[in-house]
């Protein structure tokens, strides 16, 4: 990271960042064309899960290419200035790198899709069958992830 100062190295940290976001953009690219779509996850530490349909775009590069990027900013605020080259931004993010596999048994399917709803709800859930047999899961296991924060 160029800017060490804003550099956030206490995995606790990292995780509440992902802990306090709604949306995880995902980067897939395929061939020599970059895809990036936002996404409902979950977070279990170790991996991240998102839920898709059975085949489509994401599924396609996946299959080719598993290579990921994904990134979390849950808040960030524009600071404006009176001079136009100090406006600035105050935010917290995670940035982090991975390989994608498609996971379509139901009971990993299952136990996936309640680690996605951990995220939203600490409410259980009950996956209806047919519900869980119409979805896919891209599970991401994380390579590596930094943090970094602007502002206060």
């Amino acid at each position: 990271m160029k800017r060490s100062d804003k550099q956030i190295e206490d995995k606790a940290d990292i995780e509440s960042i992902i802990r306090d976001s709604t949306i995880c953009h995902l980067a897939l690219c395929a061939e020599d064309q970059p895809y990036v779509v936002p996404l409902n996850f979950g977070y279990d530490k170790e991996s991240l899960y998102f839920h898709c349909a059975m085949d489509g775009k994401k599924v396609d590069i996946i299959r080719r290419n598993p290579a990921v990027c994904f990134s979390f900013v849950p808040d960030h605020r524009l600071v404006p200035s009176e001079t136009s080259c100090d406006w600035t931004t105050k935010y917290r993010s995670v940035t982090g790198f991975g390989t994608a596999s498609l996971v379509d048994d139901r009971k990993s399917k299952v136990e996936a899709l309640g680690i996605i709803m951990e995220q939203y709800s600490e409410n259980k859930v009950q996956f209806e069958d047919r519900a869980v047999d119409k979805v896919l899961i891209i599970r991401v296991d994380i390579e590596n992830m930094t943090g970094k924060v602007s502002g206060d």
